[in-house]
């Protein structure tokens, strides 16, 4: 193209002063009417000064009282234009055309901008119909400005574009005419172009605000000169690629590669958003294929040119209906032979262009069988495209025309690549996040109960759903832990957060849960104590990477219940959590009324414990907030139908955890979700043998003796022998050391034996190694080498020595 450049200090030509002021008299009107802004221009116009004019009712300035040319513009118009009669500040009228807009300030404040040009321009003269003719008719958009960049001409296109006559634009500059950043940008290139004399590219133009659809505008600016050279004009020409009426699919641009980031856990899903990008806007035809992940996803996969790829088909889209080009389905394998164009492209890391009449094309199409679409579907371009992202070779697209004529070419491929690598950064980043949930869920489940503890006190079942949603796996766990004295305990929590975090602070809190449990303390005290380790552990991650989301698991949820079958007695508290549903044996479902403690890791709040009877056959469920928290149910509304799933009679409780799940969720829920039901179950009189024992060492005897008759009405007469020694010594370390009142239990559990003997003194014995010439100190150490496990638990007055002894040994 000839340039004509501007000397160094010229300024372009000057209009003709006969043409009339370039001003545009502007003012700016809230929503309520009143003026807030005053242009120097609308000060001539009018002859009202700023000070004069802000601050008062926009009705003031008409000459006539408000009808319908002037009434206020119908909600949710955004311009307005027409002819209204303004009063000069010195009295005379002044019809004036106005146009005005209605839009939103960077401060979020809607409001009016209403312009005048002053005066009108006169029309600059065309002396050649031909011109005109291609100006009035082209099919572009094109507008032509002075060197005020006010608006000389308007084609139709414009006009209709615009929604605005050329009349009601003239005059006016590009913002004014329509206000938006892509006309700051716009004015900024064409008085570059009248500067510079060079033209001007802008990638987008203004469009009506009301108008919707998908738009993808060229805007050319080209200096117009006179016969001498100099600059008199800019002319502004814009092409919509969409074609007329948006029929015509555009080439897509670098932004839409913008949605291919992987933000799933699919990677499969990001290749199918590829091939949705580029066809039809790039290609007739596309297929994704992609590479299996070598172990441990770290290395990059070299592939070498002169070896067989296979590959698995992840992607397919076609303008044909059922994608005839592609013989292989996704999911399925595809093989490209050696020196292939595919193999060829994933070994160089490079994409490439084709014509299908090319050596290489007809020799990949001989050895392939896989390669008939080529020939069998008029296919005249090919390109094929690597998906690489970090060093890695993940995949391959090939892009294929068979509809449109024209080939591919370097701007095409160059669309192709930014798409590809967006898309295989995508594929990257999904593969690492499910590697990550991988390895978040084994860590999670290898920290879950594998199998539930055998007891008799509860028949139980469980279940554990990981979230369906891209945050990850969270800190739900459950666990059921037997506790002395026939007792069981069951733990729901729920750590804040997800991912591999969550899942190690799960496992911290639920082996500190066992250690607190083994020692027999209360629930409320087990919560206290479980509070302070979660604010030790924030204290030791403060400062640390990371540390700021949950730290140690502070905002952690837990619920703790214990079930004694002898008295069917059940202790229950809670931090933060639903408290469980109870389900009587006739059938009626409530929630237990237990006072919420707050969540673990405040610290210096107390928990409270409640206590409560269960008839047997109760059925106790336990769970996360995930199972009420869901997308199709409100709280109240899940409750109801968690009630009436735990209403229905069922044979087993696992048709009752079935029942629960089916009835809250119908898709993968977006937080974990723990379940723990549990029906009870009562040890009877004939299971349980009480004596009171008077503080006097004569007794010991006595206790021998009811031990051995209560062991043989129950048939275990070989554990005899063991459990008097066990009788004797705790019962003597209980009237030596203890107070009164003393009592002797012996529990039959199924395979167990159980031996408690209770005193009200809360000093707790411990187990040493007694000396040679010492007359005591033998007697825990005896109980300790002949039960299974023995320990203390202490009541709220007194305490209790247990041990107890497998029967199956025996």
């Amino acid at each position: 193209m000839q340039r004509f450049p501007v000397s160094p200090g010229e300024r372009p030509e000057e209009p003709d002063p006969s043409a009339g002021s370039a001003d545009t008299a502007t003012a700016t009107i809230d929503e309520q009417g009143i003026v807030i802004g005053w242009s120097d221009s609308a000060r001539r116009l009018l002859g009202y000064t700023t000070s004069e004019v802000l601050g008062l009712p926009a009705a003031r300035l008409l000459a006539d009282a408000v009808g319908d040319t002037t009434r206020r513009a119908p909600s949710g118009q955004e311009r307005w234009s027409g002819t209204v009669a303004l009063r000069h500040r010195d009295g005379h009228r002044l019809d004036v055309g106005l146009l005005a807009h209605h839009w939103t300030s960077t401060g979020a404040r809607a409001q009016w901008l209403v312009v005048s040009p002053v005066p009108d321009r006169p029309r600059t003269p065309w002396t050649e119909p031909m011109e005109e003719w291609a100006f009035t008719q082209s099919p572009y958009l094109m507008a032509i400005f002075d060197t005020d960049l006010r608006l000389l001409r308007a084609n139709a296109v414009m006009e209709r574009t615009l929604s605005l006559s050329e009349d009601t634009m003239r005059g006016l500059r590009l913002p004014d005419i329509a206000p938006d950043p892509v006309s700051d940008e716009t004015e900024r290139k064409m008085r570059l172009a009248l500067e510079s004399g060079e033209p001007q590219q802008v990638g987008a133009f203004v469009r009506h605000a009301g108008r919707g659809g998908e738009h993808d505008w060229t805007t050319s600016l080209a200096p117009l000169r006179n016969p001498d050279g100099k600059v008199r004009a800019v002319c502004l020409s814009a092409h919509d690629e969409t074609g007329v009426g948006g029929a015509r699919h555009r080439t897509p641009l670098p932004t839409e590669a913008d949605t291919l980031t992987g933000t799933g856990l699919n990677s499969a899903r990001t290749a199918q958003e590829l091939s949705d990008v580029a066809v039809p806007r790039l290609a007739d035809f596309v297929t994704v294929d992609l590479l299996d992940p070598p172990a441990g996803g770290s290395e990059p996969v070299r592939v070498p040119a002169a070896e067989p790829v296979t590959m698995c088909r992840t992607a397919v889209r076609s303008v044909l209906e059922g994608s005839p080009e592609s013989p292989v389905r996704v999911g399925g394998t595809t093989v490209y032979p050696p020196m292939s164009p595919p193999a060829e492209c994933l070994a160089t890391g490079r994409g490439a262009v084709y014509a299908t009449s090319d050596a290489v094309i007809a020799r990949w199409v001989a050895q392939d069988p896989g390669a008939a679409w080529v020939r069998g579907h008029g296919t005249h371009s090919i390109m094929t495209v690597p998906l690489r992202s970090g060093g890695n070779t993940l995949g391959m697209a090939v892009f294929g025309r068979h509809r449109r004529p024209e080939p591919f070419g370097p701007e095409d491929l160059r669309l192709a690549e930014q798409l590809t690598t967006r898309a295989a950064v995508g594929i990257h980043n999904a593969r690492h996040r499910s590697r990550e949930r991988t390895n978040t869920m084994t860590l999670q489940r290898s920290l879950l109960p594998q199998t539930l503890p055998v007891q008799s006190a509860l028949e139980i079942a469980s279940r554990y759903l990981p979230a369906g949603t891209e945050s990850g796996v969270g800190g739900d766990w459950f666990d059921v832990i037997p506790l002395s004295g026939a007792r069981v305990a069951l733990v729901v929590g729920d750590v804040v957060g997800h991912g591999m975090r969550a899942s190690a602070t799960m496992g911290r809190l639920r082996t500190a849960v066992r250690t607190l449990a083994d020692v027999d303390l209360p629930p409320d005290e087990l919560l206290t104590h479980l509070d302070d380790l979660i604010l030790r552990l924030s204290a030791d991650e403060a400062g640390t990477e990371g540390a700021g989301d949950a730290a140690g698991g502070i905002g952690t949820t837990c619920l703790y219940v214990v079930y004694d079958p002898v008295s069917r007695r059940c202790t229950i508290a809670r931090a933060g959590h639903p408290p469980p549903a109870v389900v009587s044996p006739e059938g009626s479902v409530y929630l237990l009324d237990v006072p919420v403690g707050p969540p673990l890791g405040l610290g210096g709040l107390p928990f409270e414990t409640v206590e409560t009877e269960l008839p047997e056959g109760t059925i106790l469920a336990l769970y996360t907030d995930g199972l009420l928290q869901t997308r199709e149910h409100d709280v109240d509304d899940a409750l109801d139908s968690m009630f009436a799933a735990l209403a229905r009679p069922a044979a087993t409780l696992e048709t009752v955890c079935d029942r629960v799940l089916t009835g809250l969720l119908t898709h993968r829920p977006e937080d974990d979700v723990a379940l723990l039901v549990a029906r009870t179950r009562v040890l009877h009189d004939d299971r349980v043998a009480v004596w009171e024992l008077p503080p006097d060492p004569s007794v010991v005897a006595q206790a021998r003796r009811l031990t051995t008759d209560q062991l043989t009405v129950w048939g275990l007469e070989e554990a005899g022998f063991v459990t008097e020694l066990m009788v004797s010594e705790l019962v003597t370390n209980a009237i030596r050391y203890g107070r009164p009142p003393i009592q002797l239990r012996l529990i039959h559990e199924n395979s167990t034996l159980i031996c408690e003997v209770s005193d009200s003194s809360s000093t707790a014995p411990h187990l040493r190694r007694a000396r040679t010439f010492d007359e005591g100190g033998r007697g825990l150490l005896l109980v300790a080498q002949l039960a299974q496990r023995w320990g203390t638990r202490h009541a709220p007055i007194g305490k209790t020595i247990w041990a107890e002894q497998s029967l199956a040994a025996q």
